[in-house]
């Protein structure tokens, strides 16, 4: 009885919490990665300029396309809209497949992050393929737990709960940036490197059981009248409701790009979140560059470290507010409000100067915390259209992993345009060219960057006017371009109630055509 009593208190987990728990097993490893694998193989493996380039050209490609690519293989059996007859899948059958998808690709995320940290092949191949292989199976675990948030939840208030808890554990992920910094030695790499087995470690077994829970709670709720731990409204509750078979005739990939051409809500969502997507990783590569030019004469190298560190963490529990604003005033409200806010606080910097360092130094650090929190809200808008999607075409089943991979697919190019955009600017306002200097890595940057070398006394006024307007006017005009785009946006308010009644009536006269058969 000792031993069952602690299964027991699992089991007893609410599904938000466990369904949370997976966001802590990737953002334990994920932020690790971004802040340590180009220094690892450019100070520690030495790898050679020309193979770090071909190797970072093909993984832009590769991280582009894979997201539509692995939605579209988990997902094209959904989007037939025609009538069928036999067996077929149902919406807890479609539950457990991304349960158990996610307990497979979860612990081989782990063991491709390790494959980062022990040299095993000439470091232009390992470079590659780490790349590739880590980048392909963290796409698989984003698709199907993104997908899972649309599948288990219908209601804003539900999808808003399940998120809470992402947020609250992916903040709890994000402290081994700060225990990192105890390990990391380029001198000495056997301390890190078994810090790094210890985070795959527990991440595998992490997925492993959290998995192996929400897969428990998924089929006792087909046991459970109330459904306790699930949400009522998500379908897996009552009747097996039968959405597809792979006899029954699916539309092809042109088909489905009409569609998504047709949906005109989405075309506004993914301009605006293009926009999105390039301010955060503007904001990501350029954070360290701002602190050296703008702060580092005022702020000890520690300080800026924790910074880093605490620019990591802080957007996580941000967000827990924001989700709470979010069951009041509604997603779209809130998005709103952070662009405006985003708006208002650059102008006030802009006015004030670059002299105002208190005032600098929250601005830089806001900045960034405010514009991750916006990225992770629209996980639930994405949601959103998933149901519209499915009401407009009149699907068996939401094809969640497909739309969040078409999403990424036209969003994710702004990763790139990002670092390009932002150095060409420098380069244009001050003639300051960073890659014509010795080679560092920014924290969170894809890239590696040059380090500048010490201006002239008569230079450095103008190399850091340049940082100041790059910091103040990007955001600037990223608030104006998402304002516009975000004011065509009309799933909100009455509409958005219009579909999510259309959703749950498709899904209770399903229902009725099942007992019926």
């Amino acid at each position: 009885m000792g031993l069952g009593r602690p299964q027991a208190w699992l089991l007893g987990l609410p599904t938000a919490v466990v369904y949370g728990s997976l966001a802590l097993f990737t953002t334990m490893l994920h932020n690790v990665f971004l802040l340590y694998y180009v220094d690892t193989f450019v100070s520690v493996y030495k790898i050679n300029k020309m193979a770090f380039w071909v190797g970072e050209t093909v993984f832009l490609l590769w991280n582009s396309l894979n997201d539509p690519f692995f939605g579209w293989l988990s997902d094209r059996q959904f989007l037939s809209s025609q009538p069928w007859s036999g067996a077929g899948l149902s919406s807890r059958a479609v539950v457990l497949a991304r349960v158990q998808a996610l307990g497979w690709h979860g612990p081989l995320l782990a063991l491709s992050f390790l494959a980062f940290w022990v040299p095993w092949a000439p470091a232009g191949l390992q470079f590659l393929l780490c790349l590739c292989l880590y980048d392909g199976f963290l796409t698989l675990v984003d698709l199907h737990h993104h997908a899972l948030l649309a599948d288990l939840a219908l209601s804003a208030h539900d999808r808003t709960h399940l998120n809470f808890y992402c947020s609250l554990f992916s903040a709890a992920g994000s402290l081994s940036v700060f225990a990192s910094y105890a390990f990391w030695n380029k001198e000495d790499f056997s301390s890190f490197r078994a810090f790094c087995v210890t985070l795959a470690v527990s991440s595998g077994l992490g997925f492993l059981g959290a998995t192996q829970l929400l897969r428990r709670r998924v089929e006792a709720a087909r046991k459970d009248p109330g459904c306790s731990g699930l949400a009522v409204d998500s379908g897996l509750c009552g009747e097996e409701l039968l959405v597809g078979s792979e006899e029954a005739d699916s539309i092809t990939l042109g088909q489905y790009l009409r569609q998504l051409a047709r949906h005109r809500n989405f075309l506004w969502f993914v301009s605006m979140d293009l926009v999105q997507v390039f301010h955060c990783h503007f904001n990501s590569n350029f954070f360290p560059l701002f602190l050296e030019h703008l702060l580092s004469d005022h702020i000890s190298f520690s300080t800026g470290s924790i910074l880093l560190g605490l620019s990591y963490v802080a957007p996580h529990l941000n967000n827990l507010y924001f989700l709470s604003l979010c069951r009041r005033w509604g997603i779209y409200a809130v998005v709103r409000g952070l662009f405006l806010l985003k708006l208002g606080l650059s102008l006030l910097m802009l006015l004030a100067g670059p002299d105002h360092l208190s005032l600098l130094c929250l601005f830089i650090a806001s900045n960034r915390v405010f514009t991750e929190g916006t990225c992770k809200l629209l996980t639930l808008v994405v949601t959103d259209l998933v149901d519209e999607d499915l009401v407009l075409n009149h699907r068996k089943q939401a094809a969640s992993a497909l739309l969040f991979g078409m999403v990424a697919l036209v969003t994710k190019p702004g990763q790139t345009f990002a670092p390009l955009l932002g150095t060409w600017l420098l380069c244009f306002y001050t003639g300051h060219d960073l890659f014509q200097q010795s080679l560092i890595t920014p924290v969170g940057s894809a890239h590696p960057w040059p380090e500048p070398p010490a201006p002239a006394p008569a230079q450095a006024p103008t190399l850091r006017q340049g940082c100041f307007y790059l910091l103040v006017l990007v955001p600037i005009t990223c608030a104006l371009l998402q304002l516009f785009t975000w004011s065509q946006f009309t799933l909100h308010g009455r509409r958005l109630h219009m579909v999510k009644a259309q959703r749950q009536n498709l899904s209770q006269a399903q229902t009725l055509d099942v007992k019926m058969v």
